[in-house]
């Protein structure tokens, strides 16, 4: 049997990753950090079939403790500051977790078992001010956050412990994945919860930042299939993990708010400059410049040509479908907190 170490298990990855092991037979062990109270995030239904371990990012001895406990085969460092916004509040502690902490882990493999084989979470971020259209694994960066500088630190430590070490260590550079366990600070589960809110009639608007900001997403469950499939290779390597298909916020939003019957208007379509419906006076969705970045991550586009190829990856939920889900978990969640 073999035994898997994920950092961030409580996260989304980190619980759509736990499930796909142990449907694959593996022993799963999870790195998370003691709180005030116990919460399990999205491993409740996981919680006792995972064997969780105390540690933190920041803490290189208790990483080292964590694998002399589980004797990983295989370690997944999904764990980060993983939201952009917050990296400009909190640039110090974002560098401290999502940089510094894959050299911490990394180190602790090296030290306890440094035949396992080790994945790291990088991200679309690290693109930033693209610099091609769309990216791939030769495309250079340009980071425009302090998330996506200290996620470039985690990219490039793995890339050098892989060639000075040997180590078997693999960055999947991830674009916009979501899923109905994405959190609600996150743009997209802001938009699919407030679609079901408004269309309830619990809320009246919705308010975004930058509607014209481009991603390529993804589910999820589809992605961390590509981060199993990077470990399974015969050698290690980094892969761009993506859909290759580009939306904006507006469109998310289009398809969010349809799927509860309702069609969004914006300026030009009866709708003035703040978001008001010139008919009936409503604003259903208004633009915040609060919400906007400071340096805006404006496209995103990647090509998953070479995990497609070497790794036989391909996506198997469509946006559409990914949106669908997310409201219809969204819709399920609203009614039975408001006894509806």
């Amino acid at each position: 049997m073999k035994k898997a170490l994920i950092t961030g298990i409580t996260g989304q990855d980190g619980s759509y990753l736990a499930e796909l092991l142990l449907e694959k037979g593996y022993e799963v062990y999870g790195i998370w950090r003691r709180k005030a109270t116990v919460d399990y995030g999205n491993i409740e239904h996981l919680k006792d079939k995972v064997h969780l371990i105390y540690a933190d990012m920041t803490d290189a001895v208790s990483l080292i403790t964590a694998m002399k406990i589980s004797q990983a085969d295989e370690v997944y460092n999904l764990a980060a500051q993983s939201f952009v916004k917050t990296s400009w509040d909190t640039p110090i502690g974002t560098a401290d977790i999502d940089a510094i902490g894959v050299t911490n882990m990394l180190e602790a493999i090296k030290i306890v078992k440094p035949e396992a084989r080790f994945y790291q979470a990088s991200t679309s971020e690290m693109f930033g001010k693209v610099q091609a259209i769309p990216q791939n694994e030769e495309t250079p960066f340009y980071p425009r956050s302090p998330y996506g500088v200290a996620k470039l630190y985690g990219h490039w430590i793995t890339k050098n412990y892989r060639e000075s070490y040997d180590m078997f260590a693999c960055s999947g550079i991830l674009f916009n994945h979501e899923s109905e366990r994405r959190g609600l600070e996150f743009v997209t589960r802001k938009i699919t919860h407030a679609a079901v809110m408004i269309s309830l009639g619990l809320q009246d608007h919705l308010e975004l930042g930058n509607l014209d900001a481009k991603r390529d997403w993804g589910h999820s469950q589809d992605y961390v299939r590509a981060m199993w499939l990077m470990l399974q290779a015969d050698t290690p390597d980094d892969y761009v993990i993506a859909t290759n298909e580009t939306r904006t916020v507006r469109e998310f939003a289009d398809t969010a708010f349809k799927h509860v019957g309702i069609e969004l208007k914006w300026e030009g379509e009866g709708v003035d400059e703040k978001g008001i419906d010139t008919k009936t006076g409503k604003v259903l969705v208004s633009v915040n410049p609060e919400f906007f970045r400071p340096a805006e991550v404006e496209l995103l586009l990647g090509d998953p040509a070479k995990a497609e190829k070497k790794l036989g990856w391909r996506r198997e939920i469509d946006f559409s479908s990914l949106v669908k889900r997310m409201v219809e978990n969204d819709l399920k969640i609203v009614k039975e907190e408001n006894g509806l």
